[in-house]
């Protein structure tokens, strides 16, 4: 994907897999690359409209929540590509739990019974559900891996005032509330997911994506009870049957690891299961739109200059 300069772009920041072009002062655009990341590295393959199914998923779910917190998107002009107000970010990611699964449950199965510092029930199996979800923040590395943190780190380390937590822990759960409404009536459990917020002025926004494979966990709601019981394997849609291959190809992201091959079928399926994800969670069926570089730079300078503010 090629790197674009837009009118009045002041700023340029690639992620790992959003570029993410300031413009003036109050506007981001944000173009979801093709790029997969696992274990806070780059994969050394692009996955086939990754970024379009990204893309229209969170801009669905921001407009699904918007009631519930302002959001920053203010526009959709191409497939992989959103606009939407600049905010200071919060230097946290707000990682929110329903079950015991990923990062939780290797925590939980090494013994451990706290996860910042949020103590988690004896007695459960993996994929359980808290009896109430827990928010186990991360910070928000520039390089590198995030880090857990506790609310109390957060606070104490002035990343986040006290009044401003309270606003984004009653956010979070409420959005999260509303995520797992939404993957329910689609058949669907929400598992976990991370939320990222920014303010202008005094006012805290949801910021980037939500509710994607890339930043959620989904299991299939049929035949999940049954599975628990008999301690049978989840049936999912998300980004850790990726983690899970790596994992089992000796790649953790650690230091002296090599990326595994991805071979073109591997690829292929990864690429099918955003895309089933896309049609279960969002109920219609997907629409590929190839276009070329050019294309999209002109939707989104077309887009730009309807804007008021510019």
């Amino acid at each position: 994907m090629a790197t674009f300069t837009f009118p009045r772009q002041t700023a340029f920041y690639s992620g790992k897999v959003r570029d993410v072009y300031t413009i003036g002062k109050e506007v981001l655009v944000m173009v979801a690359s093709d790029r997969i990341s696992a274990f806070d590295v780059i994969l050394p393959k692009p996955i086939p409209f990754k970024g379009q199914v990204l893309n229209q998923i969170a801009a669905y779910m921001l407009k699904a929540t918007e009631d519930i917190c302002p959001n920053w998107l203010m526009e959709v002009p191409a497939p992989n590509a959103s606009i939407g107000k600049y905010c200071q970010p919060f230097k946290l990611e707000m990682v929110v739990r329903g079950n015991l699964t990923g990062h939780s449950w290797r925590t939980y199965s090494s013994g451990g019974r706290q996860l910042c510092g949020v103590a988690m029930p004896e007695g459960m199996k993996e994929n359980d559900f808290f009896p109430a979800p827990i928010i186990t923040p991360t910070t928000k590395a520039s390089k590198g891996h995030d880090e857990d943190i506790s609310k109390e780190e957060i606070i104490a380390q002035g990343l986040v005032s006290t009044e401003d937590w309270a606003i984004l822990e009653k956010y979070t759960l409420a959005i999260f509330e509303r995520g797992k409404a939404l993957a329910a009536a689609r058949g669907l459990v929400l598992a976990d997911t991370k939320y990222e917020f920014g303010k202008i002025g005094n006012t805290i926004y949801l910021m980037d994506e939500i509710h994607t494979p890339d930043s959620s966990r989904y299991f299939y709601a049929e035949g999940f009870d049954e599975k628990q019981v008999k301690g049978e394997r989840q049936r999912q849609l998300s980004k850790e049957f990726v983690r899970e291959w790596l994992i089992a190809n000796d790649f953790m992201g650690k230091e002296g690891q090599t990326v595994p091959a991805m071979s073109s079928e591997w690829i292929d399926t990864i690429s099918k299961r955003y895309i089933e994800l896309y049609e279960t969670l969002i109920g219609k069926p997907f629409e590929p739109q190839v276009l070329s570089d050019e294309e999209i730079f002109v939707m989104i300078v077309e887009a730009l200059g309807k804007l008021p503010s510019l």
